[in-house]
């Protein structure tokens, strides 16, 4: 059996809210910038053995949660076609900062391929429309009909 090269990813930013304001708006679909919001279709169950499963342009992403620890760490697996199928980790945490929180997320055990190499650059998106949301310190206005516009038929 070939043995696959592995790969991580790390992406942090500073946003100007406490550690659990950061942590419940991750996790809350109606908030743009976490990847519950952008899915098509999803199912979340944000709790230790809980499953998620969402769509993005046809694509399915789906994996289990393994810690989730409010308002320090949120821990589950991740496994799309981009994986190879294969089951990688993906670890985000939220660490005080002089009133500010610095999370970081760490998408660990990926394959080394291009596909899987995407997660990167799709990590730093949504975390930076996710920053966005936070405006100066007060969280902006959203409203979930404005990420999610009607299609036109």
């Amino acid at each position: 059996m070939t043995s696959i090269n592995r790969v991580e990813f790390m992406i942090e930013r500073t946003i100007p809210a406490s550690r659990g304001e950061v942590f419940d708006a991750w996790l809350d679909p109606r908030v743009p910038g976490n990847p519950w919001n952008a899915a098509e279709n999803f199912i979340v169950d944000a709790k230790v053995d809980g499953l998620f499963y969402w769509t993005l342009k046809g694509t399915s992403h789906y994996g289990r949660f393994t810690h989730v620890e409010r308002p320090n760490r949120i821990q589950h697996t991740w496994v799309s076609p981009n994986t190879l199928g294969l089951e990688s980790m993906v670890t985000v945490t939220f660490e005080e900062q002089g009133g500010h929180t610095l999370m970081t997320l760490l998408h660990s055990d990926l394959p080394d391929i291009k596909e899987a190499r995407g997660h990167d650059g799709g990590w730093k998106y949504f975390m930076a429309i996710f920053r966005e949301q936070f405006g100066t310190g007060s969280r902006k206005q959203y409203r979930w009909e404005d990420a999610h516009p009607p299609v036109a038929q």
